[in-house]
């Protein structure tokens, strides 16, 4: 075996960093997991800021479950991860995704508390609430 061949072939088995705008599997993953906890944030926030009203529990349980769905794909997508960012395994999706995520979780996490303190007699039409006050 020669020098140059094995060379070759320990150049042929680097790791090849993606180019800019090559759309990899990594790459989709951690998009995917960044853009639902994203969403998770901003349903969070709303159901957050409205938690006494009509939205508040399912806004805050679809947050829940965004946010926590989010860091489990940018926890896994961290994990299988070859390289750093630049290589194209979506490193900085799955991170952003992991934070979004966890931000998601607290605000549905507290749009849920402070949906269930409210007693969301708001609902309720004034007839069902005669009624409770009567039985």
């Amino acid at each position: 075996m020669s020098v140059t061949s094995v060379l070759a072939a320990h150049a042929s088995a680097q790791v090849v960093a993606a180019d800019a705008y090559d759309l990899t599997g990594g790459r989709l993953v951690g998009t995917a997991a960044a853009l639902v906890s994203l969403a998770g944030v901003v349903i969070g926030g709303l159901a957050l800021a409205r938690s006494a009203g009509r939205n508040g529990k399912r806004g805050a349980m679809v947050s829940l479950v965004a946010g926590l769905t989010g860091m489990v794909i940018g926890a896994l997508n961290l994990a299988v991860a070859d390289g750093g960012l630049g290589t194209g395994n979506g490193v900085a999706g799955g991170a952003i995704g992991l934070v979004l995520g966890l931000i998601a979780t607290v605000l549905g996490y507290l749009a849920l508390v402070r949906s269930r303190r409210t007693g969301r007699t708001i609902d309720r039409p004034d007839h069902e609430r005669a009624l409770d006050r009567l039985a």
